[in-house]
This record gives C-alpha cells, structure tokens and sequence, in this order.
C-alpha cells in the first residue's frame, strides 16, 4: 500500500512490528504503514512474553529450581527482543540524567557508549525482573506464566500512547521515521492489551493497568520536561519502567 493508506488494520501490520520490536525473522518489505502498525505492538508482546514463558516452564521441567527458571524466561525475553529496550533504557537514563540542556541530553541520548547512570539502571532492571520473575515462580508457574504474557503485552501497548500523546523531540531517528501514531492506532492497542490482561488475571489485572499507566505518564512527564517529546530511546524505556512496575504490582 502506498503511504496515504490509513486503514486502521492491515495483516502486515503484525510481522511488521515484530520486525520492529523483535528478533524473531519476518519477510517485512513494505514499512510505508509506519505508525500505524503500533496498534500490534501488544500482539508482539504476546508472543515474546508467551516463548519466554515457555523456556520458564521448561526449565521448570527439567527439574531447575525457580530462580533458574526466572532466569532462563528472562534471557529469552532479552534475546527475543534483541534487547532493544534494555539499550533504550540506558540511552534514556544517560541522558535525561546526564545532561544540562535538551539538545545536549538528546546527543547522550543518540552516542552509542553507555554511561555510569545508564549501567547502574541496566543493573537495577535485570535485578528486578529478575527478583520478581523468581518470586513469582515460587507462587505457582502459572503466575508466573501470566505475568510473563501480560507483562510484555501491557507495557508495549504503553508505547503507541507515547507516540500519540508527545511530539517527537528530534527530527532524525527511529521514532521520527516510523512517525507519529494515530489515537484510533494506540486505542486499538491498549484495548488489545486490557482484554489480554483482564483475560489472564482477572481482577488482579487492574493493579498492573493502574501502575503501568502511571508509569508510562511519569515518563511521559519527565520526557516533556527535558527533551521536549519523546524518542524511540523514550519509548523502549517506557516499555521496560511498566513491564518490571507490572511484574511488581502482581507481587502485592
């Protein structure tokens, strides 16, 4: 389809944003929907956090114990999604910390080396995933296997909020070239997640919706305030801020 198509769902849409957001191989040629395509960003996450799932319980299987199987559903997420997020997040964290003035904490944002502030959130991430993975299995693998799914699902739908609700803040990269998405497109993507998320947890699951819409408009506050929008940096950030405040509200 040409680039004027703004139908609200086409089936490319899927490879195309787990193109985007994974590692997993997708015959993605056409990329013109662009923004468009965020609406299936939650389906993405519903198939990350599903195989992560599925290397917990096998662990599980084998005979491992919890914090084994809390780490071997960890590392597949990490390695599905090529770990895009986690390098978002200390991009984000090296610059929003790092610098005086906007334009300087975008150009931390855009370097490539990884800064004090952005190892020590790296750190504290894993750490609590990992921490609340673990704990989780001890609960029950289904809880756990639910978190997973729901996790991954509910905090890649808080992405095309972002890409609605702020401008972009640079002229150049990722986010600026993939464009600004829709109301309609991140309505269908919350929808997409709430039903996932109420499906899985039931009444439970309004705590995680509760902490990962908080989550998602602290950032968003703290973004407007310092780069003036958001950038794909932001974005990846945002999905890991929700997906450990998610893991965590289900230990509550």
């Amino acid at each position: 389809m040409a680039e004027t198509d703004t139908a609200l769902i086409r089936f490319r849409d899927v490879p195309l944003a787990l193109g985007l957001l994974s590692r997993l191989p997708m015959p993605v040629r056409d990329t013109a929907r662009g923004a468009r395509a965020a609406w299936a960003y939650p389906l993405a996450g519903v198939l990350i956090g599903s195989l992560a799932a599925l290397g917990g319980l096998g662990a599980l299987w084998l005979g491992l114990p919890a914090p084994v199987a809390a780490l071997v559903a960890l590392s597949l997420m990490i390695a599905l999604s090529g770990a895009l997020h986690e390098d978002a997040l200390a991009d984000t964290t090296d610059g929003l910390c790092g610098g005086w003035t906007p334009e300087r904490r975008l150009e931390i944002m855009k370097d490539s080396h990884i800064g004090s502030y952005g190892v020590i959130a790296l750190c504290l991430s894993l750490g609590a995933r990992w921490s609340a993975l673990w704990m989780l299995y001890q609960v029950s693998p289904a809880t756990a296997t639910s978190a997973l799914i729901v996790s991954a699902t509910l905090s890649r739908a808080m992405m095309p909020l972002l890409m609605t609700a702020l401008p972009h803040a640079r002229t150049t990269g990722l986010s600026h070239n993939v464009g600004r998405a829709p109301g309609s497109t991140a309505a269908l993507g919350l929808a997409i997640a709430l039903v996932m998320t109420l499906l899985l947890l039931g009444g439970a699951g309004m705590s995680a919706i509760a902490v990962a819409a908080l989550t998602t408009l602290a950032l968003a506050l703290i973004a407007r305030a310092r780069i003036g929008g958001q950038t794909g940096d932001i974005l990846g950030a945002t999905q890991q801020l929700a997906e450990i405040a998610i893991l965590f509200s289900l230990l509550a």
